[in-house]
């Protein structure tokens, strides 16, 4: 497992959310767990761009950082199950808040960045 070999800069609630929040699918991962979405697999179903063990990093990330914990059932095949801490569902109104920011601006949030994928694989392209 990847172990930061460098001390984070936490001077400010900001530098906090972005430490404990930081990896592309957190925040939906903490979404679709708020939503009933428990088990791994049912999350790499509503994530389907997420690899496994990416998915396990960012749930072990989230469970450290006491947001999420993890079931163990004692069957097999193994069973496990994640659910939101009660510090966890503290964060369900500002993810809906961002979402509902996302939904508000659409269509220019596409347009920019499609855009800046098209002027990024254009770079690629012109490179000798």
């Amino acid at each position: 497992m990847y172990i930061k070999k460098t001390t984070p800069t936490l001077n400010c609630g900001l530098d906090l959310v972005g430490e404990v929040l930081y990896g592309k699918w957190k925040i939906r991962i903490l979404w679709f767990i708020h939503m009933g979405n428990l088990r791994p697999g049912e999350l790499q179903r509503k994530i389907p761009d997420v690899s496994r063990r990416v998915l396990n990093v960012q749930l072990k990330e989230l469970e450290d950082h006491e947001l999420v914990t993890k079931k163990i059932f004692p069957v097999l095949p193994p069973k496990v199950e994640y659910s939101l801490t009660e510090f966890g569902k503290t964060l369900i109104p500002l993810i809906q808040s961002i979402g509902l920011w996302g939904d508000e601006h659409e269509e220019r949030l596409r347009r920019v960045i499609l855009q800046h994928n098209a002027g990024a694989s254009e770079e690629v392209g012109n490179v000798v």
